[in-house]
């Protein structure tokens, strides 16, 4: 059968401070600008999950984008969604809140639930100019 890619797009509105707790507020300053604001700043995060796989014989899916949608609520959009990263997210309390950090962590909690013959890739938009990809070491 042939391989094909599906998507799904998600949505999550979320705060967060990029810095560095080992760093001066200066150093910080300098390295993430206004990103690392004290008081924090928020994004309107657009999320595709892309899975890539064989057709299924039976069913015509690669993977049923329900399934998919419902395991995206449950597991980011519920846990994300209007949260300061930085204070409510557990996966941040010591990692840095950069969009490339925030699709590992996305990755990492929707791969035990995607079975293991499918490819998982995230991108995450952090603004509409600005994205990051991540599909696995």
């Amino acid at each position: 059968m042939p391989k094909v890619t599906v998507h799904r797009k998600a949505h999550f509105n979320a705060a967060h401070r990029l810095y560095r707790k080992d760093w001066s507020e200066e150093k910080n300053l300098e390295v993430f600008s206004k990103c690392s604001n004290p008081n924090f700043h928020g994004h309107n995060y657009e999320l595709i999950v892309s899975l890539t796989g064989e057709i299924d014989k039976e069913t015509g899916y690669v993977y049923d984008l329900g399934v998919l949608s419902s395991l995206i609520k449950a597991e980011i959009e519920n846990s994300f969604d209007h949260k300061n990263l930085n204070v409510e997210v557990k996966e941040f309390k010591n990692l840095n809140p950069t969009a490339e950090n925030i699709a590992v962590v996305i990755y990492d909690k929707l791969r035990p639930h995607i079975p293991t013959h499918l490819d998982l890739k995230i991108t995450l938009y952090e603004t509409p100019k600005n994205f990051v990809s991540y599909a696995g070491e």
